[in-house]
């Protein structure tokens, strides 16, 4: 049969895969196909065009294509070269197989030369065989170029949201759009109030997406969970540590991850929205207090789920009155609060030479693990350990070479941040004693539940404790010298800036409000 009676199909393949970009576009490689047409007097069937890489079986325009020659629509096949056809072992396999069963009489390429002989077949399958090599060769060599970025700190792959690619240093750096925002997400999940979805509205809402659609729940569980945000990555399953600038301290992520295993769905119900709703349990039997109105007027009583309580009601005009009363008591005055924070100044000076130790300590412990992880890589390369007792033992090490870096970082700001709780207490205080002169019951209510602790009513009055640093202040009695001058303050003030140390170590500007429970 000669070539006047053959039909032919002219197959044209370009992937977008990184190992063809440097192979002909398709446009040139149908003009250099038709033309070897012309010159061999052969007749073209169909033109079959595919962008897809041939690393895997699956191609849908190839599989036609065979499917139509197995129908005898054609008995051969015009490509640029063997690679076009296949660079796996299944798709090779299946063309050879075709000219073997003579459904496919001949093979012509514009770069190779075919024969349906058996040293042509043989020739061919190695042609398949050298493109496959070219295939795995080059995604091992892909690989292990990752793999050696990875081990010298640098991310190799796509930047997660909040960095942004630096094509020419080939590093990453902030986005100054995304990464508060990721901040703000780590912050915001860590006080244990929002849910996933939650999370996913407030912050979709204030413009945070990834590179072209909004995020999803599972978008920010990921966040959430990604060490990369602390400066350690994740690849292929072991912990490195990375180069690129954290967004967050691996306290603030350890954080995130308790509040993770331990949360449950909310619940919220559309109620009427009475100031203390869910806010007082009941003294005698401990069920939660509840508001009705009756006759214009607001009363608090308790639910009496559990069992029979003698607990009569109380008006909310009332509740108030004692609430204020009790803020009087834990909170100091403003005039009070301002001598503080000038004593605190005159007290800044004195403690640099501890915080020089503790950095110099420190990063000598840094030194130390940075030297375990070279032994540990020395170790694993001789032989002497194994993969995975070198990634756990890895692993350990690098969180707690973390975790000493995050508090050197801390250590070498400047000592007056040594005082930063104190200062923002106090200022803290100077703005809920203004709310206490001249503020309203339902902007009181968020001080009271930062302020006091476990609040409960008994036989018309409210019971409730100070919490942390509020404690101090109500034991010494401080909160009840707002009738005294300034000047009587400052000769009265038998309490030392010692007796405030605890305010160090319990303030937090982000003190969680108790949830109020819908009754």
């Amino acid at each position: 049969m000669n070539n006047h009676t053959r039909k032919f199909f002219i197959y044209t393949r370009k992937s977008t895969d990184t190992e063809d970009r440097q192979v002909r576009s398709i446009s040139d490689q149908l003009a250099e196909l038709k033309e070897l047409a012309v010159k061999e007097q052969i007749e073209v069937v169909d033109i079959f065009v595919e962008k897809q890489t041939a690393k895997a079986p699956g191609r849908p325009v190839f599989n036609e294509m065979l499917l139509r020659i197995e129908a005898n629509e054609a008995s051969g096949i015009l490509a640029w070269h063997p690679d076009r056809l296949a660079r796996n072992s299944i798709d090779g396999g299946r063309v050879i197989y075709l000219v073997d069963t003579g459904q496919i009489l001949d093979l012509k390429f514009s770069t190779f030369w075919f024969d349906p002989t058996p040293q042509g077949k043989f020739m061919l399958s190695i042609a398949f065989s050298q493109s496959k090599y070219y295939v795995d060769n080059l995604s091992e060599n892909i690989k292990r170029g990752q793999r050696n970025k990875v081990k010298n700190g640098i991310w190799p792959q796509s930047a997660p949201i909040g960095y942004i690619n630096d094509n020419v240093t080939k590093t990453l750096f902030l986005d100054d759009t995304k990464s508060p925002l990721i901040k703000q997400v780590f912050e915001t999940y860590a006080q244990g109030g929002y849910t996933l979805k939650r999370l996913r509205d407030s912050f979709n809402a204030l413009g945070l997406t990834g590179k072209r659609t909004t995020l999803s729940i599972s978008n920010y569980h990921n966040i959430l969970r990604n060490p990369f945000y602390y400066g350690v990555m994740r690849y292929s399953g072991e912990l490195y540590e990375g180069k690129h600038p954290p967004i967050i301290s691996k306290s603030l992520f350890d954080a995130c991850q308790e509040v993770m295993k331990r949360k449950s769905k909310s619940k919220t119900k559309t109620l009427k929205p009475y100031l203390y709703r869910g806010v007082f349990r009941c003294a005698e039997c401990n069920c939660f207090i509840t508001t009705e109105t009756q006759k214009g007027y607001n009363y608090l009583h308790c639910t009496k789920r559990v069992k029979v309580c003698l607990q009569k009601y109380v008006r909310e005009e009332k509740v108030s009155e004692q609430v204020v009363s009790f803020l009087q008591k834990a909170i100091l005055p403003q005039y009070a609060s301002e001598w503080m924070l000038a004593e605190i100044e005159k007290e800044k000076h004195d403690f640099t030479k501890e915080n020089e130790d503790f950095v110099r300590q420190t990063q000598s412990k840094i030194q130390e693990l940075f030297l375990k992880i070279e032994k540990l890589t020395t170790l694993y390369i001789e032989n002497g350990i194994s993969l995975e007792e070198y990634k756990a033992m890895k692993e350990k090490v690098i969180s707690e070479k973390v975790l000493y870096q995050d508090k050197l970082k801390s250590a070498e700001q400047n000592t007056q941040e040594r005082f930063e709780p104190i200062v923002s207490f106090l200022k803290d205080n100077i703005s809920n004693d203004i709310l206490l002169v001249g503020g309203k019951s339902e902007e009181l209510l968020p001080v009271f539940q930062k302020v006091g602790s476990n609040p409960k009513i008994k036989d018309k009055e409210i019971l409730v404790e100070p919490r942390s640093a509020w404690r101090t202040l109500y034991s010494h009695g401080l909160g009840g010298i707002r009738n005294s001058r300034e000047p009587a303050f400052g000769g009265r003030a038998s309490i030392s800036l010692a007796d405030f140390s605890v305010l160090s170590s319990l303030r937090d500007t982000r003190v969680k409000y108790p949830r109020s429970q819908p009754l």
